[in-house]
């Protein structure tokens, strides 16, 4: 969903754009394609050459998995990517990261980017896009800048990894509040996040060696967020609480137990609760925005509230 926003942004904005991605996905007219692995080296340096910039969103995203799996897309990826950027003349490398890269379980309040830690990072996914964010900053340089953007939650229509999520949960009625949805959080609609990464093309003086996070700026009850989802679909928004600290030891089972059942074979989706989530669904993690508006001389143009009316519009547009 992100990287095609990206694609498009850039093309509406009259740039070239090259797309390499596993599997055909339409991106609209004047998008050229190559197909490839970012674990296939000669794909990659395809890929790239005769580029100027590359922005960098592809990447294993699971609340459960082999580490082996985690680190040949998102950490081995990443540097054969950067190596074949290099190697073909890139000036300008921006790096999609996310903030889970510096989120330690601990509630987060107004803070800013922070610094990417793999050893405590919370799972397999946040781990490997740390070591592969601190991968791609250690590679800036003048000749070769690199900016890291990491948008938080990132959400809108058509989104497979929350919006429907939850809307199927809740349809079912097996999506539980934790801690009454008191956490804080903060989120980005699907067009801001899009906006500000290609921003950081067109501000990479200001922007390169660091790492900034993305956001709405619009910090809000996660309960209440759930429910704006959930009023946009037309389903029932859950009433039913569980206790964080239950939820964060059950979810560490459940994570287990998928992981096992995985390995069999037996289930090939995600489980419904992990520990990353359950902390994810009961702490706060809202984030100070003003050094990223400032680097980026940026802010969103898209609302929460504007978003969800886009939501909405776009399931009464799905159902007829």
């Amino acid at each position: 969903m992100l990287g095609g926003a990206v694609a498009r942004l850039l093309l509406q904005q009259g740039h070239r754009v090259r797309t390499f991605q596993r599997r055909p996905v339409d991106i609209g007219p004047g998008a050229e394609t190559v197909l490839g692995s970012l674990t296939d080296p000669d794909a990659v340096a395809r890929a790239v050459r005769g580029v100027h910039a590359v922005i960098h969103l592809a990447a294993k995203v699971s609340f459960t998995g082999e580490w082996s799996e985690f680190v040949a897309t998102n950490i081995d990826g990443t540097r054969t990517l950067l190596a074949a950027a290099k190697a073909a003349g890139v000036r300008d490398v921006v790096f999609v990261s996310s903030p889970s890269v510096a989120h330690f379980g601990e509630a987060i309040a107004g803070a800013g980017a922070g610094t990417a830690d793999p050893k405590r990072a919370r799972g397999n996914y946040a781990r490997s896009k740390a070591a592969a964010e601190l991968l791609a900053l250690a590679e800036d340089s003048p000749g070769f800048r690199v900016a890291a953007i990491r948008p938080h939650v990132v959400w809108g229509p058509g989104d497979t990894q929350l919006v429907e999520r939850v809307v199927a949960r809740a349809q079912a009625g097996r999506l539980p509040l934790l801690d009454n949805g008191a956490a804080l959080i903060d989120t980005t609609y699907i067009d801001n996040a899009a906006a500000a990464i290609v921003r950081a093309l067109d501000r990479m003086d200001q922007a390169h060696g660091q790492a900034l996070v993305v956001t709405n700026g619009q910090p809000r009850p996660v309960g209440e967020l759930i429910a704006g989802i959930c009023d946009a679909a037309g389903v029932k928004a859950p009433a039913w609480s569980v206790p964080g600290w239950l939820a964060r030891g059950a979810g560490a089972a459940i994570e287990g137990a998928w992981t096992a059942a995985g390995k069999r074979g037996l289930v090939k989706d995600e489980p419904p609760m992990t520990r990353f989530l359950a902390e994810q669904l009961s702490t706060a993690h809202w984030f100070d925005q003003r050094r990223t508006r400032e680097v980026l001389d940026w802010t969103p143009d898209v609302s929460i509230e504007d978003g969800l009316r886009r939501l909405a519009a776009h399931y009464r547009r799905t159902a007829s």
